[in-house]
């Protein structure tokens, strides 16, 4: 039988890229610390596969043909667009996939019960994808199965489908017959706002938000996430926040249980959100 391994939840900003490097800026140290320790354990876990939950950036989905979430099933994928390899140095990748995994996902001959998921055999990773590999897994040497949330055009999903989103993928996981060890990782952001006037201010745009979420996943309390995490609080948050609910599918798929790791890290954009669910 199948066996999550560790659920997690990192950043993806971008900008990171460039900036953790020796000499690491002091505000980011700590920033680089929960990177290396959810790698550590990461690795410790040994997985056979990642599933990889992070929001599509106008790239694979588009307003043209917007699912509200789409799995990969190629068995090599490419990762960075060209302008994110001039904005932020993000080198060009090739990420193996697992078709199988993602087959069992999304169905094999039938869509799952309450969900009807796009899919693709070419996906394209942009840095929601590649920034959190490039730290977690450097040699980029484990299966990954992408699964793109839209958190960016409305109407979106509510945060009871992206807790939906995580059950499913525990049940397909778990009852999986191939004896396999999956970690289920997301990335996202917590209050956070770009190109507004709250956009990289060195503080948190909604520090409130921030508190509530560190504590949402420290208690495990999905049903206070979910009635929270509304439309208009997200985005009273920053417009980004919505990326959020991305770490509601892992708590899910963790089984709702409290985070062994929840930490919201202060850094020069914000905070940066870690979070963790280690199998005893």
């Amino acid at each position: 039988m199948a066996e999550i391994v560790l659920t997690a939840g990192v950043p993806h900003t971008p900008l990171l890229w460039r900036l953790l490097r020796p000499p690491i800026p002091e505000d980011l140290g700590m920033v680089a610390s929960n990177f290396d320790r959810l790698r550590e354990k990461l690795a410790g876990s040994r997985p056979d596969a990642i599933v990889l939950v992070a929001s599509d950036h106008f790239r694979q989905l588009v307003t043209s043909n917007m699912p509200a979430f789409m799995i990969g099933k190629a068995q090599e994928m490419r990762g960075t667009h060209p302008n994110e390899e001039r904005a932020f140095g993000l080198p060009f990748v090739r990420v193996p996939g697992d078709p199988e995994l993602a087959r069992l996902l999304l169905g094999h001959r039938e869509l799952p019960a309450g969900f009807d998921f796009a899919y693709s055999d070419e996906p394209w990773l942009d840095h929601a994808f590649v920034v959190p590999l490039l730290y977690l897994t450097p040699q980029l040497d484990v299966p990954v199965v992408p699964v793109y949330t839209n958190t960016n055009a409305p109407p979106l999903p509510s945060a009871r489908r992206f807790v939906e989103l995580g059950r499913h993928l525990r049940a397909s996981i778990l009852g999986s017959s191939v004896r396999q060890r999956v970690a289920v990782i997301g990335t996202g952001h917590l209050a956070f706002e770009l190109g507004g006037p709250r956009q990289f201010l060195g503080t948190s745009p909604d520090p409130e938000f921030d508190d509530q979420a560190r504590k949402w996943m420290a208690d495990g309390d999905v049903d206070a996430a979910v009635e929270t995490c509304t439309f208009d609080r997200l985005l009273a948050a920053g417009n980004l926040t919505f990326q959020f609910l991305n770490f509601l599918t892992c708590m899910a798929a963790a089984g709702g249980r409290p985070a062994t790791i929840a930490e919201t890290t202060p850094c020069r954009f914000g905070h940066e959100p870690f979070f963790a669910w280690e199998e005893m």
